[in-house]
């Protein structure tokens, strides 16, 4: 166990107010001392570690320059926030991160009033911002609004809307695009921070005005000359930025993101300047800044377990069985060795989703997009009217973001687009914002698809193998996140049945039919209720849509107690079993159903286990749910024989 780091600046720090009297090198201090304490917290609960790393500077730079929390600061995505949680009072508590009942991994309004906007997804932080310094601004309050934006979130469509309304409206709103990746920007130095510096100053801004008035009163041919002679000098002394001013913008940048110097001037200028519209201050960063290991690694330690802080090594449990993830990419590459038409999308996920199995076997047939879900689904769309199987990949909170599309541009047209839902059911660290908990009811709903639920490994892959070979409409498979279960997978899988579930364990009196992963919970309920005489019928239904109506007439037939059972939310597959027995009339006989469900709310950060037991989906809860309906106390035993057969 090493030693906490040494933070005599940070530890004077209860709140931002602390840090506006400090000067640039008291500054360049706390940031110094802020990313020690983020990598000691996060090397002991794990999570999105290089994204704050290369934040760290701005974060202290700009609670320094903005009156937060009456200027408002939005972070885009929530993985970047962890330096903001620590000099936002909740540093006592940031050992806590993801951990149940502790700080969760992304900005939270009911966490704290520093938290103006919540973000698990990413892309929202402009059109919330532009929706705050509206809403500030029709209210009378002259608050700043901030927007902090990653370059790889730049890739959704939604961020370029907001960025369109924002310009039109002219509305006071700053927008600080964190470009990361080098992707935008050439390496910047004393010269362009120099350039930055002006053109974000009070007296340039002035200029400007003045210039443009003068401009507003020559000849049309002459103001147009005048504003592309302005944009050019632009262009050449900063090097970038056309597209954002033709989106209204004003751009400044690019600016070194880790050097205070550059930073607090720059910010500054942009509040104290007044301004006609919205400002654009392009910062460049690196990510995983400032520790050796996440600097060399490939993903700059975006997302980390429990690691060694001195040599950076990951704390990593032996799998005792291979992830659902990793089936799915196996799966599917070997789908695509029979099938040339086999090709897959994905929205900035590959190794999420297990697609970079399939771009290192066939570059040519994968194709990540970028965040950009919507157009990850209708792109698939197209490419099956070409002939070709696309599988679109996607967690399942994801998936939520491409919903119009997946209803008008493939359900309606029956296009063949195959949707490999990763992440489905409770996540547990990523807690609520990542909860794959929906897509059962949404999906569900809808008319030409097929959707299927793996209950373990082996039936994941003869679901990969079904979905290849299905032609005649969409078609959906929905796998949860973490490893499988330990059974055998088959070395050629065979396609399945559609709309056939299977009986898994015979029994008398009560049958126990489940959907997917929650199988496993129903076979270990049956062990309990052994022991009080009850030996249950158990049957995976494999479907959702096209389900089993005649393995569920045939349960309900034979069995005083029907438990059905999801790790789905209301609306999901227990409401559409109950609305078909009730209009067949199969409740009229006294059968006893029961379904357990999520309930209607959110869960928070935990582990999968802890939420499946609270949500009482669990095997606990499903003995509890069997002896009530039987009207047994727990304690109690039963004659088997006095049940139906």
């Amino acid at each position: 166990m090493t030693s906490r780091p040494i933070t005599p600046l940070l530890d004077t720090i209860r709140g931002p107010s602390d840090t506006r009297g400090l000067s640039v090198a008291q500054l360049e201090q706390l940031a110094r001392e802020v990313r020690a304490e983020m990598i000691d917290a996060v090397s002991m609960t794990g999570g999105h570690l290089g994204s704050g790393l290369g934040v760290v500077e701005l974060t202290v730079a700009l609670h320094h320059v903005f009156d937060t929390p009456d200027d408002r600061i939005i972070w885009d995505v929530g993985h970047q926030c962890y330096p903001h949680k620590i000099l936002t009072g909740r540093r006592d508590r940031i050992r806590t991160l993801r951990q149940g009942g502790g700080l969760s991994g992304f900005t939270l309004r009911e966490e704290s009033p520093y938290d103006p906007f919540g973000a698990g997804h990413s892309s929202t932080s402009i059109s919330a911002g532009l929706g705050m310094a509206i809403g500030s601004a029709l209210a009378g309050d002259a608050r700043d609004v901030v927007a902090v934006i990653g370059d790889g979130s730049m890739s959704a469509g939604m961020a370029y809307e907001a960025m369109n309304n924002a310009g039109a409206a002219k509305s006071r709103l700053i927008v600080i695009l964190n470009d990361n990746d080098m992707s935008i920007a050439p390496p910047v130095g004393a010269m362009s921070a120099y350039l930055s510096r002006l053109l974000s100053s009070k007296s340039w801004l002035s200029i400007r005005t003045l210039a443009k008035e003068i401009v507003a009163r020559l000849p049309d041919a002459l103001e147009r000359t005048a504003k592309r002679a302005e944009e050019y000098a632009r262009g050449m002394v900063t090097g970038g930025g056309t597209l954002f001013e033709e989106m209204g913008f004003y751009y400044v940048g690019p600016i070194d993101g880790h050097r205070m110097d550059h930073l607090v001037p720059v910010l500054r200028n942009v509040r104290e300047a007044g301004r006609d519209g919205p400002v654009l201050i392009h910062v460049v960063t690196q990510k995983g800044k400032g520790y050796a290991p996440a600097e060399n690694a490939p993903d700059k330690y975006h997302g980390v377990s429990r690691f060694n802080v001195v040599t950076g090594v990951q704390e990593k449990a032996k799998p005792q069985a291979p992830s659902y993830t990793a089936v799915f990419g196996k799966q599917l590459v070997a789908a695509a060795a029979k099938d040339h038409r086999i090709v897959a999308v994905t929205a900035a996920m590959p190794g999420g989703t297990g697609l970079d199995k399939l771009a290192a076997a066939y570059p040519q047939r994968c194709f990540d997009v970028g965040i950009a879900e919507q157009h990850a689904v209708t792109f698939a769309a197209g490419l099956a009217c070409e002939g070709l199987k696309p599988f679109v990949a996607l967690y399942s909170s994801f998936l939520q973001r491409g919903y119009d599309q997946v209803v008008h541009d493939v359900v309606l047209q029956k296009l063949p687009v195959r949707f490999a839902i990763d992440r489905a059911g409770f996540v547990g660290a990523d807690g609520a914002t990542h909860g794959g908990v929906f897509d059962m009811a949404f999906l569900g709903c809808l008319p030409n698809l097929v959707v299927m639920c793996a209950a373990d490994e082996a039936e994941l892959a003869r679901m990969v193998v079904t979905a290849a070979g299905h032609d005649s409409g969409p078609i959906a498979l929905r796998y949860p996140r973490g490893e499988g279960v330990g059974v055998e997978i088959p070395e050629a899988p065979e396609p399945l049945a559609i709309g056939k579930g299977r009986i898994v364990r015979e029994g008398k009196g009560v049958a126990l039919l489940s959907i997917g992963t929650r199988l496993h919970a129903c076979l270990e309920a049956c062990e309990i209720l052994a022991a009080r005489g009850l030996t249950p019928t158990v049957a995976d239904a494999r479907f959702l849509k096209p389900f089993d109506e005649e393995l569920v007439a045939d349960l309900a037939a034979r069995h005083e107690v029907l438990i059905v059972v999801e790790e789905g939310s209301i609306g999901g597959f227990c409401s559409h079993v109950a609305t078909w027995l009730a209009n067949q009339g199969l409740l009229d006989g006294g059968l006893k159903l029961r379904a357990l469900h999520i309930p209607d709310r959110f869960f928070e950060h935990d582990k999968p286990e802890v939420q499946c037991a609270k949500a009482g989906i669990d095997a606990q809860a499903i003995t509890t749910a069997v002896l009530d309906a039987l009207k047994l106390e727990t304690s109690a035993t039963v004659d088997a024989s006095a049940l139906k057969a």
